[in-house]
């Protein structure tokens, strides 16, 4: 969680994708996501945050595209 919140913030999407992928292994829900994000709007601004969210729903988009 640490980790996403970190490459969030530093606006490294292709990373984000790949550890938000990986939430469907650890556990991690995509409310907590949401959460994780929304603290990243905070401190590292509104700007990153907002791009992670659209990274963040296209990890989403594909994981619901592999699972068909």
């Amino acid at each position: 969680m640490l980790t996403i919140a970190m490459l969030a913030a530093l606006g490294h999407h292709d990373e984000l994708k790949l550890h938000i992928r990986a939430t469907r292994n650890t556990g991690v829900s995509p409310d907590e996501i949401k959460e994780i994000l929304l603290q990243a709007a905070v401190y590292a601004g509104v700007p990153a945050a907002g791009a992670a969210f659209k990274h963040a729903g296209e990890a989403y988009a594909e994981l619901e595209k592999d699972k068909r």
